[in-house]
Protein backbone atom coordinates (compact mmCIF):
# COMPACT_ATOMS: atom_id res chain seq x y z
CA UNK A 1 0.00 0.00 0.00
CA UNK A 2 1.85 3.24 -1.09
CA UNK A 3 0.37 6.57 0.34
CA UNK A 4 0.61 9.89 -1.30
CA UNK A 5 2.81 12.91 0.20
CA UNK A 6 0.64 15.59 1.38
CA UNK A 7 0.51 19.06 -0.96
CA UNK A 8 1.33 20.75 2.29
CA UNK A 9 4.40 18.37 2.71
CA UNK A 10 5.74 19.41 -0.59
CA UNK A 11 5.14 23.25 0.03
CA UNK A 12 7.42 23.05 3.03
CA UNK A 13 10.43 21.16 1.19
CA UNK A 14 10.20 22.79 -2.27
CA UNK A 15 11.99 26.50 -0.65
CA UNK A 16 14.68 24.26 0.65
CA UNK A 17 14.78 21.96 -2.59
CA UNK A 18 15.08 25.27 -4.62
CA UNK A 19 17.70 26.97 -2.62
CA UNK A 20 19.79 23.62 -2.47
CA UNK A 21 19.76 23.57 -6.51
CA UNK A 22 20.39 27.20 -6.74
CA UNK A 23 23.26 27.19 -4.58
CA UNK A 24 24.61 23.94 -5.52
CA UNK A 25 23.37 22.18 -9.59
CA UNK A 26 22.81 25.70 -11.05
CA UNK A 27 26.59 26.63 -10.47
CA UNK A 28 27.90 23.11 -11.16
CA UNK A 29 25.97 23.24 -14.86
CA UNK A 30 27.63 26.39 -15.20
CA UNK A 31 31.11 25.03 -14.67
CA UNK A 32 30.08 21.95 -16.75
CA UNK A 33 29.73 24.35 -19.40
CA UNK A 34 32.92 26.55 -18.59
CA UNK A 35 35.02 23.04 -18.80
CA UNK A 36 33.52 22.64 -22.81
CA UNK A 37 35.02 26.47 -23.83
CA UNK A 38 38.08 28.53 -23.46
CA UNK A 39 38.03 31.13 -21.44
CA UNK A 40 40.43 33.96 -19.88
CA UNK A 41 39.85 37.17 -18.51
CA UNK A 42 38.75 39.66 -20.80
CA UNK A 43 37.98 36.66 -23.59
CA UNK A 44 34.37 35.19 -24.46
CA UNK A 45 34.20 32.10 -24.25
CA UNK A 46 34.55 29.81 -27.10
CA UNK A 47 33.71 26.05 -27.22
CA UNK A 48 36.17 23.49 -27.82
CA UNK A 49 34.59 20.30 -26.57
CA UNK A 50 36.54 18.05 -24.40
CA UNK A 51 40.02 19.75 -25.28
CA UNK A 52 40.23 21.38 -21.96
CA UNK A 53 39.97 17.55 -20.28
CA UNK A 54 42.34 16.18 -22.91
CA UNK A 55 45.01 19.32 -22.11
CA UNK A 56 44.28 18.56 -18.17
CA UNK A 57 44.75 15.11 -19.00
CA UNK A 58 48.36 15.28 -20.67
CA UNK A 59 49.50 18.40 -18.14
CA UNK A 60 52.24 15.97 -16.13
CA UNK A 61 51.68 18.39 -13.02
CA UNK A 62 48.09 17.49 -13.04
CA UNK A 63 49.11 13.51 -12.64
CA UNK A 64 52.15 15.19 -9.96
CA UNK A 65 49.52 16.99 -8.10
CA UNK A 66 47.04 13.75 -8.43
CA UNK A 67 49.67 11.43 -6.89
CA UNK A 68 50.65 13.93 -4.13
CA UNK A 69 46.86 14.41 -3.68
CA UNK A 70 46.28 10.43 -3.20
CA UNK A 71 49.42 10.14 -1.01
CA UNK A 72 48.26 12.94 1.56
CA UNK A 73 45.00 11.37 1.58
CA UNK A 74 45.88 7.98 2.22
CA UNK A 75 48.14 9.01 5.22
CA UNK A 76 45.98 11.77 6.48
CA UNK A 77 42.57 9.46 6.25
CA UNK A 78 43.56 6.74 7.38
CA UNK A 79 45.86 7.60 10.57
CA UNK A 80 43.03 9.67 11.35
CA UNK A 81 41.17 6.82 11.71
CA UNK A 82 43.23 4.70 13.59
CA UNK A 83 44.10 7.81 16.44
CA UNK A 84 40.25 8.71 16.74
CA UNK A 85 39.24 4.83 17.05
CA UNK A 86 41.77 4.18 19.48
CA UNK A 87 40.76 7.64 21.52
CA UNK A 88 37.36 6.87 21.23
CA UNK A 89 38.06 3.49 22.64
CA UNK A 90 40.47 5.08 25.75
CA UNK A 91 37.56 7.50 26.41
CA UNK A 92 35.17 5.04 26.60
CA UNK A 93 37.37 2.81 29.33
CA UNK A 94 36.61 5.77 32.07
CA UNK A 95 39.19 7.68 31.67
CA UNK A 96 39.71 10.25 34.93
CA UNK A 97 38.98 13.93 34.21
CA UNK A 98 37.35 13.01 30.96
CA UNK A 99 35.52 16.58 30.47
CA UNK A 100 38.85 18.25 30.77
CA UNK A 101 40.35 15.98 27.99
CA UNK A 102 37.67 16.17 25.99
CA UNK A 103 38.12 19.95 25.67
CA UNK A 104 41.79 19.68 25.09
CA UNK A 105 41.02 17.03 22.11
CA UNK A 106 38.21 18.85 20.56
CA UNK A 107 40.31 22.20 20.86
CA UNK A 108 41.92 22.32 17.18
CA UNK A 109 38.76 21.89 15.37
CA UNK A 110 38.19 25.31 16.79
CA UNK A 111 41.10 26.75 15.50
CA UNK A 112 41.13 28.57 11.97
CA UNK A 113 43.19 26.50 9.19
CA UNK A 114 45.25 30.14 8.62
CA UNK A 115 46.08 30.35 12.41
CA UNK A 116 47.21 26.45 12.44
CA UNK A 117 49.71 26.99 9.58
CA UNK A 118 50.78 29.78 11.24
CA UNK A 119 51.42 28.33 14.31
CA UNK A 120 53.03 24.85 12.77
CA UNK A 121 55.22 26.88 10.77
CA UNK A 122 56.62 28.69 13.62
CA UNK A 123 56.99 25.38 15.62
CA UNK A 124 58.82 23.78 12.43
CA UNK A 125 60.86 26.92 11.77
CA UNK A 126 64.52 25.01 10.84
CA UNK A 127 66.35 27.29 12.43
CA UNK A 128 64.58 28.98 15.59
CA UNK A 129 61.55 26.76 15.75
CA UNK A 130 60.54 25.24 18.81
CA UNK A 131 60.06 21.55 17.68
CA UNK A 132 63.21 22.15 15.24
CA UNK A 133 64.76 22.46 18.34
CA UNK A 134 63.95 19.35 20.08
CA UNK A 135 64.71 17.85 17.36
CA UNK A 136 67.84 18.71 17.16
CA UNK A 137 68.30 17.78 21.30
CA UNK A 138 67.42 14.66 20.10
CA UNK A 139 70.04 14.02 17.46
CA UNK A 140 67.96 14.21 14.86
CA UNK A 141 67.70 16.92 11.15
CA UNK A 142 65.13 19.60 11.46
CA UNK A 143 62.40 18.91 9.10
CA UNK A 144 62.93 21.14 5.62
CA UNK A 145 59.24 21.62 4.40
CA UNK A 146 60.39 24.61 2.52
CA UNK A 147 62.44 22.51 0.64
CA UNK A 148 62.28 18.57 0.70
CA UNK A 149 58.93 17.66 -0.79
CA UNK A 150 58.88 14.92 0.82
CA UNK A 151 59.11 16.98 4.14
CA UNK A 152 56.78 19.14 2.95
CA UNK A 153 54.48 16.79 2.46
CA UNK A 154 54.69 14.90 5.19
CA UNK A 155 53.81 18.44 7.26
CA UNK A 156 50.99 19.02 5.10
CA UNK A 157 49.82 15.43 6.18
CA UNK A 158 50.36 16.10 10.25
CA UNK A 159 48.96 19.51 10.04
CA UNK A 160 45.95 17.72 8.58
CA UNK A 161 45.66 15.20 10.91
CA UNK A 162 46.34 17.54 13.83
CA UNK A 163 43.55 19.74 13.04
CA UNK A 164 40.79 17.54 11.76
CA UNK A 165 41.06 14.49 14.20
CA UNK A 166 38.10 15.77 16.50
CA UNK A 167 35.87 15.03 13.52
CA UNK A 168 36.34 11.77 13.23
CA UNK A 169 37.09 11.09 16.92
CA UNK A 170 33.42 12.35 17.72
CA UNK A 171 31.76 10.44 15.81
CA UNK A 172 33.37 7.58 16.69
CA UNK A 173 33.30 8.00 20.23
CA UNK A 174 29.51 8.89 20.09
CA UNK A 175 28.89 5.32 18.17
CA UNK A 176 31.19 3.76 21.27
CA UNK A 177 28.78 5.52 23.93
CA UNK A 178 26.11 3.70 21.98
CA UNK A 179 26.96 0.53 22.26
CA UNK A 180 25.36 -1.48 24.67
CA UNK A 181 27.23 -2.33 27.92
CA UNK A 182 25.30 -5.78 28.57
CA UNK A 183 27.30 -6.93 25.39
CA UNK A 184 30.76 -6.51 27.09
CA UNK A 185 28.75 -8.15 30.46
CA UNK A 186 27.92 -11.50 28.60
CA UNK A 187 31.07 -11.38 26.48
CA UNK A 188 33.29 -10.96 30.03
CA UNK A 189 30.81 -14.15 31.36
CA UNK A 190 31.42 -16.50 28.28
CA UNK A 191 35.56 -15.51 29.04
CA UNK A 192 36.46 -13.44 25.86
CA UNK A 193 39.56 -11.57 26.03
CA UNK A 194 39.67 -7.88 25.51
CA UNK A 195 40.87 -8.40 22.16
CA UNK A 196 37.79 -10.69 20.99
CA UNK A 197 35.24 -8.56 22.60
CA UNK A 198 36.55 -5.69 20.46
CA UNK A 199 36.86 -7.86 17.13
CA UNK A 200 33.43 -9.64 17.87
CA UNK A 201 31.11 -6.41 19.65
CA UNK A 202 33.20 -3.34 19.05
CA UNK A 203 34.56 -2.97 15.81
CA UNK A 204 31.45 -4.39 13.76
CA UNK A 205 29.24 -2.31 15.48
CA UNK A 206 31.34 0.87 14.88
CA UNK A 207 31.71 -0.09 11.14
CA UNK A 208 28.82 2.40 10.01
CA UNK A 209 30.48 5.28 11.74
CA UNK A 210 33.64 3.84 10.72
CA UNK A 211 32.34 4.14 7.36
CA UNK A 212 30.56 7.67 7.75
CA UNK A 213 33.72 9.08 8.88
CA UNK A 214 36.38 7.84 6.34
CA UNK A 215 33.52 8.77 3.77
CA UNK A 216 33.23 12.39 4.96
CA UNK A 217 37.00 12.80 5.39
CA UNK A 218 37.83 11.25 1.60
CA UNK A 219 36.09 13.85 0.34
CA UNK A 220 36.85 16.22 2.48
CA UNK A 221 40.90 15.42 2.54
CA UNK A 222 40.44 15.18 -1.69
CA UNK A 223 39.62 19.51 -1.09
CA UNK A 224 42.63 19.63 0.74
CA UNK A 225 43.89 23.51 0.06
CA UNK A 226 44.64 25.73 2.76
CA UNK A 227 47.09 23.80 4.40
CA UNK A 228 49.12 23.05 1.55
CA UNK A 229 48.62 26.53 -0.25
CA UNK A 230 50.24 28.69 3.27
CA UNK A 231 52.31 25.70 4.18
CA UNK A 232 54.15 25.24 0.72
CA UNK A 233 52.53 27.14 -1.67
CA UNK A 234 52.50 23.84 -3.75
CA UNK A 235 56.56 24.39 -4.29
CA UNK A 236 59.04 24.02 -4.65
CA UNK A 237 59.04 23.75 -7.62
CA UNK A 238 55.13 22.62 -7.57
CA UNK A 239 56.63 19.61 -6.41
CA UNK A 240 54.08 19.31 -3.36
CA UNK A 241 50.87 20.61 -5.66
CA UNK A 242 47.69 18.78 -4.88
CA UNK A 243 45.03 18.81 -7.02
CA UNK A 244 43.11 22.12 -5.37
CA UNK A 245 46.42 24.03 -5.45
CA UNK A 246 46.52 22.88 -9.06
CA UNK A 247 43.04 23.89 -10.08
CA UNK A 248 43.65 27.08 -8.25
CA UNK A 249 46.85 27.94 -10.35
CA UNK A 250 44.98 27.22 -13.75
CA UNK A 251 42.44 29.47 -12.81
CA UNK A 252 43.64 32.75 -11.02
CA UNK A 253 47.68 32.38 -11.89
CA UNK A 254 47.06 31.46 -15.37
CA UNK A 255 43.84 32.42 -16.56
CA UNK A 256 42.59 29.29 -18.06
CA UNK A 257 39.13 29.24 -16.90
CA UNK A 258 38.20 26.45 -19.18
CA UNK A 259 41.28 23.76 -17.88
CA UNK A 260 40.33 24.99 -14.21
CA UNK A 261 36.94 23.95 -14.45
CA UNK A 262 37.36 20.88 -16.26
CA UNK A 263 40.32 19.90 -13.40
CA UNK A 264 37.39 20.40 -11.12
CA UNK A 265 34.93 18.41 -12.67
CA UNK A 266 37.47 15.40 -12.65
CA UNK A 267 38.05 16.11 -8.87
CA UNK A 268 34.42 15.94 -8.32
CA UNK A 269 33.77 12.78 -10.92
CA UNK A 270 36.87 11.11 -8.36
CA UNK A 271 34.71 12.13 -5.33
CA UNK A 272 31.58 10.71 -6.49
CA UNK A 273 33.37 7.20 -7.38
CA UNK A 274 35.03 7.33 -3.87
CA UNK A 275 31.40 8.02 -1.91
CA UNK A 276 29.86 5.38 -4.62
CA UNK A 277 32.22 2.93 -2.93
CA UNK A 278 31.63 3.76 0.80
CA UNK A 279 28.03 4.51 0.30
CA UNK A 280 27.88 0.96 -0.85
CA UNK A 281 29.99 -0.92 1.68
CA UNK A 282 27.52 1.50 4.56
CA UNK A 283 24.17 0.48 2.85
CA UNK A 284 25.31 -3.06 3.28
CA UNK A 285 26.39 -2.53 6.63
CA UNK A 286 23.17 -0.60 8.01
CA UNK A 287 20.70 -2.31 5.86
CA UNK A 288 21.27 -5.17 4.15
CA UNK A 289 21.83 -7.48 6.66
CA UNK A 290 18.56 -6.13 8.40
Amino acid sequence: MTTRTPLSAIALVTPVQLMIGGIIFLPAIYVFWLSLNQSSFGQAATFVGLANYAKVLADPYFWKALLNTIIVVAIVVHVELLIGLGMALFFASGVPLRALLLAIVLAPYAVSEVSAVVMWRYLFEPDVGMMSRLLATIGLPPIEWAVNPSNGLAMVSLLSIWLHLPFSFIILYAARLSIPSDLYEAASIDGASAWTSFRRITLPLLMPALLIAALFRYIFAFRLFSEVWLMTGGGPARSTEVMAVYLYLEAFRYNAFGSAAATGWLLVLASLLLALFYLRRLYREMFARA
